[in-house]
């Protein structure tokens, strides 16, 4: 059967707004239909790694707190720690980096929360039903104690899924840092020697002892690593790192078992900003010119369904001159842009482990709002 995807397009005339455009779509949509009151409710987001500036601004978050508060919730915005070397990877430098970005209590009206705590590994392990490639999901605690979630994504083009969307923010976005190993790499953790000062503080912040220093330098013995990777966040150096080393269509396979089982046994309302499609993730300290036109926004209770109106949508839009799509295929329209931005990707994949494990298909019926 099919979901509803309720969609908007960017255009305002005289006394209107996004913000007051975005309050009708998610009202439409049902958002109100949900039952708040008293309850913990996560508006999980992307807040970008400083220097990138395609970003969804805190404004849109600003929206949904004040409808979640209408409604008796109590509403917090939540992301994840990172794996890679930048400002996003342990709590702390991740609130610097929000409130660099612009989002606070005034901006977003909500307090924001790192979800998986100061190192990344304060997490939650929820079963998969029905998973191939996950037994348990690794998610963030708060996120995992929130009685409702709701994503707000900012789509886009992405080097490792083809697209990034409603289901990476809830599969790789609510992830720990563990789970993002297993999301990941096929791998473990590895040292780069050049880098190392033999600190010590990676051994240290090892459980499982399977980290030595051998004449200054960290060694992993990889028999006893376990893949949590906390050795990344307790390196003041950015020695420790993985390689991302797993096939796109099975980061994507497993996204998806993660973003199932994040959503396992309570409300989920998703909203999704085409705009600002640009080659590469949020996790870039820089982005590149959008490769076709600001789409609209989208909002749905069913998170596939979303993700493939999205795709379907932005599949048929023009391609921006001077963009890097423009650069790869000129005047020329291909036939699919985002195995053309990022050749080693199989975003399709998302859709067909989705039906695979019960989620659906994604099919969708779209329904404008004005």
């Amino acid at each position: 059967m099919s979901s509803k995807v309720y969609f908007t397009d960017m255009r305002t005339e005289e006394d209107d707004s996004l913000l007051k455009k975005l309050d009708r779509l998610v009202r439409a949509a049902g958002i109100t239909d949900l039952d708040m009151d008293r309850k913990f409710v996560a508006v999980k987001m992307h807040f970008g790694e400083y220097g990138n500036l395609a970003f969804l601004r805190a404004n849109y978050v600003r929206v949904l707190s004040d409808i979640i508060r209408e409604k008796g919730g109590i509403p917090f915005l939540t992301d994840c720690s990172t794996l890679y070397v930048g400002m996003r990877k342990n709590g702390i430098e991740h609130l610097d980096n929000a409130e660099l970005n612009g989002f606070n209590s005034v901006t977003a009206g909500c307090h924001v929360f790192i979800g998986d705590g100061l190192r990344g590994d304060d997490e939650v392990e929820i079963p998969v039903e029905g998973g191939v490639y996950v037994e348990t999901a690794k998610i963030g605690r708060t996120i995992a104690d929130a009685d409702i979630v709701i994503t707000l994504n900012h789509f886009k083009c992405h080097e490792i899924t083809g697209f990034g969307g409603c289901l990476k923010n809830l599969g790789m976005g609510c992830a720990s840092r563990r789970g993002k190993m297993e999301l990941h790499a096929s791998g473990k953790p590895e040292v780069d020697p050049d880098v190392c000062r033999g600190c010590g503080k990676c051994v240290k912040a090892c459980a499982h002892e399977a980290i030595i220093l051998d004449d200054g330098t960290a060694e992993i013995v990889r028999e006893r690593c376990t893949g949590c990777g906390r050795c990344i966040s307790a390196c003041p150096f950015d020695a420790v790192s993985i390689a991302f080393d797993e096939e796109s269509a099975i980061v994507n396979c497993k996204i998806v078992e993660y973003a199932k089982a994040v959503l396992a046994g309570r409300p989920g309302f998703h909203i999704t900003v085409v705009a600002d499609v640009t080659p590469y993730c949020d996790c870039h300290s820089e982005n590149d010119v959008p490769i076709i036109p600001n789409l609209g926004m989208f909002a749905s209770t069913d998170p596939v369904a979303i993700d493939r109106a999205c795709v379907e949508m932005a599949q048929e839009q023009p391609v921006i001159p001077g963009s890097k799509l423009h650069g790869i295929c000129g005047d020329v329209k291909p036939a699919d842009i985002f195995s053309t931005v990022n050749p080693r990707t199989r975003w399709e994949s998302h859709f067909e482990h989705s039906a695979r494990i019960g989620m659906g298909d994604g099919r969708f019926e779209l329904v404008r709002v004005g």
